[in-house]
């Protein structure tokens, strides 16, 4: 006597509910990409219109309506760029400038960061607070004092208001190292102790080359502040050689008239340094902001 086994099917309701399952996460996701793509389109097209004007003469600019792919395409303005002002100069400063404050945000900060996520001492908690309290403080609040203090000193007109608050850190920089090493398991500490390390060889040997999404990401920041800052060497620098590019591109901009394809082109070129750095160290970057929590 033969057994017979009846295949399996599965009932229509199931195979139903699966398939409207499926359809329903693919118009939810064709939703998300268009509202993404529509959200990416308007926030580049101010970067399209500037290097479109870069790229047209000044009766071009006020076309309408407007011209966005000029016939023909004026090159020579980025030439003009460095022909009308000492714009290389001005790059030159600040390359300078935005060297050493990083790198003296970066090696004070660290310090810091290290200090509160893996040494014990008394008040740690309570000082790690007044230095978040610091974050809370409008840089306007201090610009005076700071200005009074500068003048005293007669650094007025030099680089030394620019680089020398930088070797002391920011309260950003110190929290997002202190939220970093926090993270990094504290038997690797225990190890490098016995093997003889101490805490500044931990610090340099063991939790530095462990830190480089942090360090990256805490690159990236202060880079962009100081290549872009503006306020503080309005205020410092008088002298038109010791210039940074913020100060350089808004000589571009006359008391009557504005020459637009040249501050265009001026512009696109103070930008590509921020766009190059983000663009190769942006694995790191989101990996660094994950980990350490910090986001904006």
């Amino acid at each position: 006597m033969g057994i017979t086994t009846r295949p399996v099917t599965q009932p229509a309701t199931s195979i139903g509910w699966r398939t409207n399952r499926r359809v329903h996460y693919a118009l939810k996701m064709t939703v998300v990409y268009l509202c993404l793509a529509a959200g990416g389109f308007f926030v580049s097209m101010p970067f399209a219109w500037m290097l479109s004007t870069s790229l047209k003469t000044l009766g071009q600019t006020f076309i309408f309506p407007p011209i966005w792919i000029p016939i023909p395409l004026q090159w020579a303005n980025y030439v003009k760029v460095f022909e009308v002002l000492p714009f290389m100069r001005y790059f030159i400063n600040t390359v300078y400038v935005s060297g050493l404050s990083v790198a003296g945000i970066l090696f004070a900060s660290s310090l810091a960061g290290f200090s509160f996520a893996r040494l014990r001492w008394r008040g740690s908690t309570i000082l790690f607070v007044v230095v978040l309290s610091t974050m809370m403080l409008p840089p306007q609040v201090t610009m005076i004092p700071k200005f009074i203090l500068f003048r005293i000193l007669e650094w007025i007109d030099t680089y030394k208001p620019l680089i020398v608050p930088s070797l002391f850190g920011t309260g950003f920089q110190i929290f997002l190292f202190r939220q970093f090493f926090s993270t990094i398991p504290r038997e690797i500490d225990e190890a490098a102790r016995m093997d003889g390390c101490g805490f500044v060889g931990t610090y340099a040997r063991i939790i530095l080359p462990l830190s480089g999404p942090a360090i990256i990401t805490g690159f990236l920041f202060a880079f962009r502040y100081n290549w872009n800052e503006f306020l503080e060497p309005l205020i410092y620098l008088n002298t038109h050689s010791k210039f940074t590019l913020a100060l350089g591109l808004r000589l571009f901009q006359g008391e009557f008239t504005t020459n637009w394809p040249l501050l265009m082109a001026a512009s696109t070129i103070a930008m590509l340094p921020v766009l190059l750095t983000f663009y190769f160290g942006q694995r790191y970057f989101i990996q660094g902001v994950v980990i350490s929590g910090v986001k904006g």
